[in-house]
């Protein structure tokens, strides 16, 4: 027999019952981001490979080992992107939204791909919504995007549940000067590194600063420190940061191993972490990289964005049971019709009461079916009220109106009447 088909691995189906909770996420930060003055950008999801070379890094584990990359019928090298800061950077160089010093806020929403192995919170394919705002070079703008992410934290109501981990890179230079302490320190203490450490003290030093591995994380606590390095414009940014944080009230953890995976960052960067997940613990992350836009062939233009994980911040809210109850309610009304004359008048009246109450979740039985069955699915629907039409309601124009959660008698409304009686029940409901 031939094998079934699935889906590949790491990359899954997000089912009807799911779905609800990630539309209430992706609404709840659409709207914020509306509330702040910020813009959707939509990139594709396949760019030319050397967009990822050059901008992440050819030595980033991104690069080398996760990255979906294959030749298409021209022989060109795509790749499905792995993150979306380089392919908003290229959109606006592309159409020159940014010239001549011009603001941009800017955010998406999309599946990023990473070769990765799957496991409870990282997959093959993950969505992210990233933020991205060009030429503003002051802290204040740092600040708003961590404020930001503060306030939507209190509004899914996580925000107990997570702790926001802060560092600066300082400038290219500064961190070249860094880069040279470290290595040097590190090269001193080469046995008692892990094997991916010992490689990345040759390619990319300061992730070293990222292990996991014990031992070497034991090295790392007499290493010089960034902060020691930091250039004065690097180090007065970094302190007007944690001042508008102060102002705000937004607590933060300072963490000098905090360098981030990608190549272009600079100055401020930051990782909102949280114990409720496991492993995997950074749910959004960002930073400042002011020299992206010049690397990738654009005039000097300042930059800074965060991206957050759609799955981990979802199975958050799974986690900590903070999915308000309207998410779990996908219907707020059932008409049951009984009869070919009672299905023609109640889809004319379902129309009706749509047109008067547009946010009113209605829905009206399909297949005809006995009084028992069509309420049995009615129930099963999850709705809080049920809508009769039969021989005697059509003879008096009027439906019965029957709660189907908790207390209260069936009633008789008339059809004129029935949006206003829906308004006052489902919003009281």
């Amino acid at each position: 027999m031939s094998k079934s088909l699935q889906a590949i691995r790491g990359m899954n189906d997000i089912l009807p019952e799911q779905t609800p909770l990630w539309r209430y996420f992706e609404g709840t930060v659409a709207r914020l981001l509306d509330n702040y003055g910020y813009k959707q950008i939509r990139m594709p999801i396949v760019e030319f490979t050397e967009l990822f070379k050059r901008s992440i890094g050819e030595v980033t584990d991104i690069v080398e080992k996760e990255m979906y990359t294959f030749e298409d019928r021209n022989g060109d090298s795509l790749t499905l992107r792995p993150e979306g800061t380089a392919a908003c950077v290229r959109a606006v160089l592309e159409h020159g939204i940014t010239g001549g010093g011009q603001v941009q806020k800017l955010w998406y929403i999309g599946p990023m791909f990473r070769h990765e192995r799957p496991q409870k919170g990282r997959y093959r394919q993950f969505h992210q919504i990233g933020l991205e705002v060009f030429n503003l070079d002051g802290p204040d703008i740092d600040a708003e995007l961590i404020t930001m992410t503060w306030r939507l934290w209190g509004e899914l109501g996580i925000r107990d549940a997570v702790k926001l981990e802060l560092n600066s890179l300082g400038t290219s230079e500064s961190r070249g000067r860094y880069r040279e302490a470290l290595v040097e320190y590190l090269s001193a203490h080469h046995d008692k590194l892990d094997e991916d450490s010992q490689r990345r003290l040759k390619s990319n030093p300061l992730r070293v600063l990222d292990t996991k591995n014990a031992d070497t994380q034991a090295v790392l606590v007499d290493a010089p420190k960034m902060a020691d390095y930091l250039d004065d414009e690097s180090r007065a940014h970094f302190e007007g940061l944690k001042a508008r944080l102060d102002a705000v009230g937004i607590p933060y953890v300072l963490n000098p191993k905090l360098v981030r995976g990608l190549d272009y960052y600079s100055k401020t960067v930051f990782e909102w972490v949280t114990d409720k997940l496991g492993a995997q613990g950074t749910v959004c992350a960002g930073g400042r990289y002011d020299g992206l836009v010049e690397q990738m062939g654009g005039k000097p233009t300042t930059g800074v964005g965060f991206a957050m994980g759609i799955e981990r911040l979802v199975l958050m809210l799974e986690t900590l049971e903070q999915i308000p109850e309207e998410i779990s309610r996908q219907v707020d009304v059932y008409l049951c019709a009984f009869g070919e004359e009672a299905e023609l008048a109640g889809l004319a009246l379902a129309e009706r009461v749509r047109d008067q109450l547009p946010n009113l979740r209605l829905q009206v039985n399909a297949g005809a079916g006995s009084f028992k069955s069509q309420f049995k699915k009615a129930d099963k629907s999850g709705a809080l009220y049920a809508l009769i039409l039969g021989d005697d309601e059509m003879a008096q124009q009027v439906v019965g109106f029957k709660p189907l959660r908790g207390q209260g008698e069936q009633q008789s409304i008339a059809w004129d009447a029935l949006a206003a009686h829906l308004a006052t029940c489902v919003v009281q409901g």
